[in-house]
């Protein structure tokens, strides 16, 4: 039997933030490498995770190793004969995201991709953790399996497998339910005193029932137990997606309360996350891009598929909840609109196919900065609306993109997805015109034709007017002196015509002194030109401003079903929304 790569990993050091890993390779090659990954799979940048190592040294029975490091992620152990190889370094962890580490006397947390090394060419052998140091009363929460005998000791069938499983560890909240025949768990750390606990398991249950009855009818989901770990913040969200867990980020204000009848807007967003990480563990974690069916640790990984397995999810993120029966149709709508007013407000759409934005990834959707929406678009976002338009363009047929999710899970066994294999089940279920127009969809930058579909849906638009600053332009944040400082500035909006620049503080709108920009309409003519006084680099600036005579953010978009739509439309809507 093949002996187990071992991490001991301690806690004992918790105030000053850092882990310390104990790695003991029993059988290592004559010349032994290692490394830690530079990136976690779900989340597409480089973050140079061995950056927060240090200490590190290596041991070989009573005799000091030879350790040379070789590159920024990489280092190489001279051994000497047989006998087993203990690696000993610290971790550094104080990052409150679901990507990396964190610990503190009073919460912990870990992706082992932030903690534990690759031993090169044993990455097939199990794989063990032992937890040490725990302060006392703190509970752990995982979907690793616990090794067997050991107390805090967990064991993973190869180094893919544990770099899977992050670690809630502390006090927090713990529920249980069961979906699909499967235990399911749910821990919360952070969460107020007033938090309903038995609603979110209630609602997540309710989630996890649609998609895994989505996914296979009656039968089961591909994994024996799963857990969702919840870290509330005063301001934080996010989550990653794992094989048989998830770890998300939320307010702690997002939350259900007790006596708390009505699902605030917060809480709605956060059953998307919930929706969206869980329908992860099929579409992303299992049928995946052709190119993450193996893995490179040490750099990126490129793949133009990321509108299917990011924008797809996040069609039916929301799209499972209202078929769960969390939010009615008004509510979903109302979702929907606000995605396609972001997707329609943003120039980068003009500039780059959502088929790129996947590609570039790596450098351009987590290292956004003021001139992002110009340059870019979200595969979040605007893969969304493809899902949506290519849903109601197949009901139309008589077909679902439900259907054709389900036929890719089948058609992809080993789970490699490639854009020509959901073009060819696509030209089977829709024909081949539809395929083509799905090229189209991902690979063009023009607007997508929902409007006409959505009639079809028997779904009608209505029109409002944006908020002043979109109208002009403009998104703000709060500035270091007046609470008003530009972020971002759209190209071809009347912002940009007048030479405004992202940084700019804005002080006064015709001779009038603004803390909120919204209060200058209150005195400035809809339509007509304006001065403004704002502060660049410590100078006083006067700008005159022109609004533009059709801004391109003049309209958003609010969709409400039609009482008029013909008896097909109501149809294909009923069978859509699950009305």
């Amino acid at each position: 039997m093949t002996a187990s790569i071992r991490y001991r990993i301690d806690l004992a050091d918790a105030a000053n933030h850092r882990y310390r890993v104990t790695l003991t390779v029993p059988n290592p090659a004559r010349v032994q490498l290692f490394s830690l990954p530079v990136w976690i799979p779900g989340s597409y940048m480089v973050r140079e995770f061995g950056r927060h190592l240090s200490g590190l040294s290596a041991q070989q029975g009573r005799r000091d190793a030879t350790l040379t490091q070789l590159d920024k992620t990489t280092w190489r152990v001279d051994t000497a004969g047989r006998g087993a190889l203990t690696l000993s370094y610290e971790a550094y962890a104080f990052d409150h995201s679901v990507r990396t580490a964190f610990l503190d006397d009073s919460r912990g947390f870990f992706n082992p991709t932030s903690l534990c090394l690759r031993v090169h060419g044993q990455e097939g052998t199990p794989h063990e953790v032992r937890l040490a140091g725990l302060p006392a009363g703190w509970d752990v929460a995982t979907a690793m399996p616990a090794l067997a005998g050991v107390r805090h000791g967990f064991v993973s069938a190869d180094y893919d497998e544990l770099v899977d499983h992050p670690f809630e560890l502390g006090h927090f909240w713990r529920g249980e339910f069961e979906a699909g025949g499967v235990p399911h768990e749910f821990v919360v750390a952070g969460a107020w005193p007033s938090f309903d606990g038995e609603r979110l398991l209630a609602d997540a249950k309710r989630i996890c029932a649609a998609q895994i009855s989505f996914w296979h009818g009656r039968g089961k989901p591909p994994f024996e137990r799963y857990v969702f770990m919840l870290n509330t913040v005063e301001d934080g969200y996010g989550g990653l997606e794992h094989r048989a867990s998830t770890a998300l980020l939320a307010n702690r204000r997002d939350l259900p309360r007790r006596g708390q009848a009505a699902a605030s807007d917060g809480y709605v967003t956060l059953l998307g996350l919930i929706s969206h990480e869980y329908f992860h563990t099929w579409n992303v974690k299992r049928l995946k891009p052709a190119e993450f069916v193996e893995l490179d640790y040490g750099q990126e990984n490129y793949t133009r598929l990321l509108w299917f397995f990011e924008g797809f999810t996040s069609y039916y993120d929301d799209l499972m909840l209202r078929r769960a029966g969390l939010i009615d149709s008004a509510r979903y709508l109302k979702l929907i609109a606000r995605t396609i007013s972001g997707v329609r407000g943003t120039p980068g759409q003009k500039v780059q196919s959502v088929a790129e934005a996947s590609f570039d990834a790596w450098v351009k959707y987590y290292r956004s900065d003021e001139n992002t929406p110009n340059s870019t678009i979200s595969y979040y976002t605007k893969g969304s609306l493809v899902a949506l338009l290519l849903d109601l363009q197949l009901r139309r047929a008589g077909e679902s993109l439900d259907a054709l999710m389900r036929r890719l899970w089948k058609a992809c066994p080993n789970g490699a997805l490639t854009e020509e294999r959901v073009l060819a089940e696509l030209t089977e279920l829709g024909g081949a015109a539809l395929a083509e127009s799905l090229k189209g969809w991902v690979h063009g930058r023009d607007d997508l034709p929902l409007d006409a579909a959505l009639a079809a849906a028997g779904v009608k638009r209505s029109e409002d007017k944006a908020a002043w600053n979109a109208a002009l332009g403009l998104k703000l944040s709060e500035g270091p002196v007046t609470g008003v400082q530009v972020k971002s500035v759209l190209t071809g909006s009347a912002a940009a015509a007048a030479g405004i620049s992202p940084g700019d503080e804005l002080l006064a709108i015709d001779g009038w002194r603004i803390r909120r920009f919204d209060d200058a309409q209150q005195w400035v003519t809809e339509g007509q030109p304006f001065e403004l006084l704002l502060v660049r680099q410590q100078r006083l600036r006067t700008l005159t401003v022109k609004p533009l005579a059709a801004p391109a953010l003049e309209r958003n978009l609010s969709l409400a079903p039609d009482p008029q739509a013909s008896a097909a439309a109501l149809a294909l809507r009923r069978a859509w929304l699950g009305d």
